[in-house]
């Protein structure tokens, strides 16, 4: 017989890596239940960008499915942390934050994050209420409950100390900052990406060392991103941004693989557990077709983030694109300067449109086969546009201009 325990450790299991350790985490809710008080769930972000992509959300919508089983978020926002920058998977020391960055960039997360989370059960806390007001005595007590040994352990510090690389004192610090903030926080639960095992298990062990009872770890997979190889990033290209106008949020994922759908719909949708179950069935047995499970995905996340009308034009938008073969309603229009000249180098043209980042990039776009010019593709990179009239320029699947 299937118990309550059972039920929230099946929805809390979903998409994890790694719940250590699970026994303690069942004996945590059992109280919980047993006393109608809810858990405490920890999660941390430092606000070093302004804004968040879906692979942030994933951690967030964890979050939110201990909210709906009744528990607590502690949504941590690391503005004291955020000024040393958390060195996890980094090859070199990180440049700090002003506290005017941080602060602003912490609004931004807080605007973005209530998009998923139900306010009423968040408490939005910030750990330069108590990293502050350490004393230097108290910091290097801190320190001392950590050694070289134990940091080197950690495969980024290891492989920069290995290589030489340089390695500041106070990136030593973060971890055991992150879990002095677990002892602050009393957490019953801490959240993090896989990539943040060490800094958690750190916070098990202060907590004990203060008397606490330690905390359950629960580890969550780092997110694909559009090209379905590198984590979501905003370096690689490959991020779909929680703020990005809806038509290009719901193109980007129509744009991802079917295999990838799947991963994205356990790890960042709504879907309930079940739900999911008949999905995957419905696509394996070919009662549900790839496109359509797509395009409720890219609806639902359109949605969520900019409301319902804005997903119903986003999707309208992308289907007369895409399945009518027509070109968006609403273009820039972009002015080229001709320079008094009869032809326009058209990289340079696409370049001064913004539809590429500069002169050389327009030259690989138009060899890869990316540019078309009035809806006749160009592979020639010299290719010149006269001078005179409007031509409707479309880079990639959806990036549109109108050149005058």
């Amino acid at each position: 017989m299937t118990t309550e325990i059972d039920r929230q450790l099946e929805i809390i299991r979903r998409g994890t890596v790694e719940i250590l350790v699970e026994s303690e985490l069942r004996e945590k809710l059992a109280r919980a239940l047993a006393t109608k008080t809810p858990l405490r769930i920890k999660a941390g972000f430092d606000p070093t960008a302004p804004d968040l992509h879906l692979g942030h959300t994933v951690l967030i919508h964890k979050l939110r499915q201990f909210q709906e089983l009744g528990h607590t978020v502690l949504f941590l926002i690391g503005d004291f942390t955020a000024r040393i920058g958390d060195p996890t998977g980094k090859s070199e020391t990180r440049p700090p934050l002003s506290r005017e960055q941080v602060e602003e960039n912490a609004r931004t997360y807080q605007e973005q994050v209530f998009k998923i989370l139900d306010p009423a059960r968040t408490q939005v806390m910030f750990n330069s209420a108590w990293l502050d007001k350490l004393t230097p005595a108290q910091f290097i007590e801190l320190a001392a409950q950590g050694t070289v040994a134990r940091m080197l352990e950690r495969d980024d510090f290891s492989k920069r100390h290995a290589a030489g690389h340089g390695i500041s004192i106070h990136e030593f610090l973060y971890p055991l900052l992150q879990g002095y903030d677990s002892v602050a926080m009393k957490a019953d639960v801490e959240l993090g990406g896989a990539d943040q095992k060490f800094n958690l298990l750190v916070g098990r062990d202060l907590q004990r060392r203060h008397g606490q009872e330690a905390q359950v770890t629960l580890t969550m997979p780092l997110l694909e991103g559009t090209d379905g190889v590198m984590k979501m990033s905003k370096s690689y290209g490959n991020y779909i941004g929680v703020s990005e106008p809806p038509g290009e949020m719901f193109g980007k994922v129509m744009s991802i693989s079917d295999t990838l759908m799947l991963r994205y719909y356990e790890l960042v949708s709504a879907i309930g557990n079940e739900d999911l179950a008949s999905l995957k069935g419905g696509l394996a047995s070919g009662s549900v077709h790839p496109k359509a499970a797509k395009v409720a995905l890219a609806y639902e996340l359109a949605a969520r983030y900019h409301g319902e009308a804005a997903a119903r034009d986003a999707q309208a938008g992308f289907e007369r694109v895409f399945g009518q073969k027509q070109a968006p309603e609403e273009i820039a229009l972009w002015r080229v300067d001709w320079a008094g000249a009869d032809e326009i180098w058209l990289p340079k043209a696409l370049a001064e449109a913004g539809l590429a980042s500069s002169s050389s990039d327009g030259r690989r776009l138009i060899a890869q086969g990316a540019v078309t010019v009035d809806g006749a593709k160009v592979t020639d990179p010299d290719f010149k546009l006269p001078r005179g009239g409007e031509r409707l320029v479309k880079v990639g699947k959806r990036r549109f201009a109108r050149l005058v």
